[in-house]
């Protein structure tokens, strides 16, 4: 018998900050892409939905390597896990309906304390839709395949096969990164970087929103 979840009216989509480095620029890349999706929705409502944003910092989770005695997929959020961080953050996602995951590439792969804080849950992000944006000096591209292959093959969630890969225009810009310094992204700042891109940006977003707004049907 086939049963068809239905899309609820309000629909809540985290925005993913996944590298945890002390120095970083990815809340400033995480706040770039959320502003030219909160723009795209001025100009493109999704229309019968409510939506609202989480921004996730990965980097001030403060989650330790996975401590939990048992197997995530195997556990029924969030009673089941031993500690209290773990069950902080099963709540925390449990809550959201969609994923935004912007991610830097390191050494060609997926940061590990993203990687980490994936890997410390199983239901909770079951089935979801998400897109990823990466970034980095060379765009992050093998990063955003690793991430799909992780979240998609891994865990079940349900993916847009397109991603956006940011690189860095300039070695001053690189500079700045590699330093966690301001790079001037809106909002509020008017550098050029990446301003090209924000329409391949909101054209992700809105592959995402039909995801979002397509009931899935479940076997």
């Amino acid at each position: 018998m086939t049963a068809t979840t239905f899309v609820p009216k309000t629909v809540r989509v985290g925005i993913v900050s996944g590298s945890a480095r002390v120095v970083r620029v990815g809340p400033q890349v995480a706040a770039f892409v959320r502003s030219i999706i909160e723009e795209d929705l001025k100009e493109s409502p999704v229309e019968g939905f409510e939506l609202e944003f989480e921004t996730i910092d990965v980097g001030a989770l403060n989650l330790p390597l996975y401590d939990e005695p048992g197997i995530p997929s195997h556990i029924s959020p969030p009673e089941g896990y031993e500690h209290e961080h773990t069950r902080a953050w099963s709540r925390q996602i449990a809550a959201l309906d969609a994923f935004v995951f912007v991610t830097s590439q390191h050494n060609w792969g997926v940061p590990a304390g993203l990687k980490n804080a994936i890997d410390y849950l199983f239901k909770e992000w079951q089935g979801k839709p998400f897109v990823v944006v990466s970034y980095g000096g060379h765009g992050g591209g093998n990063a955003a395949k690793a991430l799909q292959l992780i979240l998609g093959g891994g865990i079940k969630m349900r993916g847009v096969e397109n991603t956006v890969a940011l690189s860095f225009p300039s070695r001053d810009i690189l500079g700045k990164a590699t330093r966690g310094e301001d790079l001037g992204l809106p909002p509020p700042g008017s550098e050029p970087t990446w301003q090209d891109r924000k329409g391949d940006i909101a054209a992700l977003w809105r592959q995402l929103v039909g995801l979002i707004t397509t009931p899935v049907e479940n076997k």
